[in-house]
């Protein structure tokens, strides 16, 4: 392999790292707070704060070290940002609804397991969004 396919390999997998390890810690802050929030404001409401406050930081993040270097309007990401919050929130709220309805009384590890595995299959679609269409080299 020449150097400038072992360089071109690198910066393939850079993204997927980097988006993996910020998603790993962005959802297990997202259920510590998810955990933390449910006694007070019930599980719905618990799920859609926690986004609330990790959506920002994880977008941030991913501008800053993910894709840093790839041109991106501000409008793009706040756009991006403001997507990836409603389809979260939406989200969540079925498969919490939807636990609801099939087991009647959730455990609160139950539902943080559940919107873990949720937010893994968002995440893989989040990401193509970040790679084709928010980060998008021109």
């Amino acid at each position: 392999m020449t150097a400038a396919a072992r360089m071109a390999e690198r910066r393939a997998v850079r993204p997927v790292v980097w988006y993996v390890t910020a998603g790993v810690v962005t959802t297990g802050l997202q259920e510590l707070l998810f955990l933390g929030a449910r006694p007070v404001l019930g599980s719905v409401v618990a799920n859609i704060v926690a986004l609330a406050l990790t959506t920002l930081a994880n977008t941030e993040f991913h501008r800053r070290i993910t894709f840093t270097g790839r041109p991106v309007s501000a409008l793009r990401l706040h756009l991006q940002s403001l997507g990836t919050f409603t389809f979260y929130a939406s989200y969540g709220s079925i498969v919490l609804m939807s636990l609801r309805a099939i087991t009647g009384s959730p455990s609160a590890a139950l539902e943080a397991v559940a919107l873990a595995a949720a937010g893994t299959v968002g995440g893989v679609v989040r990401f193509a969004l970040f790679r084709w269409w928010v980060f998008t080299k021109r």
